[in-house]
Parts: C-alpha cells; structure tokens; sequence
C-alpha cells in the first residue's frame, strides 16, 4: 500500500504553527504543543498500522519554513513485518533560512525475513539547526528473533544550499555477514544514529566532550562521536535495549534544544 504524509511548519507573529499537513492512512498529525510560552511547534506523527507491511511504500514530505522551529516526535516502535518483497520509505526534509527542525524517532523493530530500504534526503539552509536521529534494533529479541531479518538499508544525505555535508549508508545483512564481526555489531545488539546541523554558528569544539559527560553513566553501551565537517555533529551509539538507546538520544536533543534558544535568542 502506498502511504502518503506532508507537513509544512509556518511562522507568524513570532510563533511556529502548523501551516499545512495531508496524509492517508494509516498516518495522523497530532499537535501536541502544550505551553504558550514556547514560541515552538510540537508534533506526533502517530499511525493506526501496527506496522509495515509486505509492499508498504511510505513518501514523506516535512517542510520547515523561514524562522519556524518543528519539534516532530514519533508514537511508538516502528515494527517491520515478515516480507517476500519488502517495504520502503522515502522522506524528504527541507529547512528554510533560520528554521529549526528536532526529530528522534522510536526504535525500529524488524521483525522475521523483513526486508527494508529507505531514503532520508535533507536540505538544510543557511541559519539553521537540525536534530536528526534514529535506532535500530536485532528485533523481538525477548521472542528470540535476534537478527532474524533478511535486510534493513537506510541512507540519510544531508544537504547545505545543495552541497552534501554528510551521507550515512547503513546496511545490514544478518544471512550474509556475522553480525559479531568486527566492523558490525560486534556483540551489541541494538543502535543508535544521530546527526546535529548548525549552519548557524558550526559546532562548538567542546561539544564531542560535553556529550561524552552527558552519557558518560551509561552501561554496557560502545559511543562514538564525530565532527566530519564545521558544521555537522554525528553520534554512533551500540547498545542492547532500544529503551536505552531512545532515552540517550532524547537527552542529546533535549540538550541542543536548551542551546538552541540560547542560539535564537542571542
């Protein structure tokens, strides 16, 4: 089943509002901003689906317009059901000058033979910061599917006025590769990704230690942080429990977005 889902994120009158959205089923935009105060647009993408299945193609649509600040946040876990063919997912991001844009999403769950690609393709402008993160994990391994799954490609391309800042390729092949193997999971069973943007002021150079002192009393957890470029910040996180995982990134960006209005407000 093809699905569709679009959200444009306005800004007037000093607040961001939800401009525009359209979806089908089984996708619904849910405004869940509660203070008044917070000038930011808070959104849940929630589903009636309990997952994908077999031939889903997901398109996705999020614009972020000049001065706007989208705080999008997930429903649940993303289950990804037994499949001969496979399901895919293409979804575009674009932030406008000064636009502001959070958005860590719940761990995805590949269930038995599941077969996934996606494409996360993001443009980011000038006077911009974006939080972007995800998780993986070996699936229902409390039913003993671990790593069960035939194959999960997901590409993330982040974009600066049409010049490429960051590409992540992740491709897992559990039939095909050890998953133990140096270089892949290595005894770990769950991770984590995320991408910080600011093509504002760039990344602070202390910001690699401050963010090893944030999750520096996380256990049996492997870290890794990277600045490949002035302006782009990535997080690579091994683990054993999508819980875990979900609740680390979620005090990264909650940690950008306490920065961030000090950004906006300067």
């Amino acid at each position: 089943m093809k699905n569709r889902l679009t959200i444009t994120s306005g800004f007037k009158n000093q607040r961001s509002y939800l401009k525009d959205t359209f979806f089908t089923p089984p996708f619904r935009v849910a405004d869940i901003s509660e203070h008044r105060s917070d000038p930011a647009l808070y959104l849940m993408v929630m589903s009636s689906s309990p997952g994908m299945l077999d031939g889903d193609e997901y398109d996705i649509d999020i614009v972020v317009e000049e001065g706007s600040c989208l705080q999008l946040q997930s429903q649940s876990y993303q289950r990804l059901f037994n499949m001969q063919r496979g399901a895919t997912q293409q979804q575009r991001i674009q932030l406008h000058p000064g636009a502001v844009f959070s958005y860590v999403q719940h761990p995805v769950v590949p269930h038995e033979n599941a077969i996934f690609k996606g494409k996360n393709h993001i443009e980011v402008a000038d006077n911009c910061l974006l939080t972007f993160g995800e998780i993986l994990t070996c699936g229902r391994k409390h039913s003993g599917e671990i790593f069960r799954y035939s194959s999960f490609h997901n590409i993330t391309e982040i974009f600066h006025n049409g010049r490429l800042l960051v590409k992540d390729n992740l491709l897992l092949q559990p039939a095909l590769v050890n998953m133990a193997a140096i270089g892949q999971m290595e005894g770990y069973t769950h991770q984590a990704t995320l991408l910080h943007v600011n093509t504002r002021t760039g990344i602070n150079e202390e910001l690699v230690n401050i963010l090893y002192e944030l999750l520096g009393d996380e256990k049996a957890v492997s870290i890794g942080i990277s600045n490949p470029s002035p302006c782009v910040l990535g997080v690579r996180i091994l683990g054993n429990g999508g819980e875990q995982l979900f609740s680390c990134l979620q005090r990264i960006a909650a940690y950008f977005r306490t920065t961030e209005k000090k950004i906006l407000t300067s």
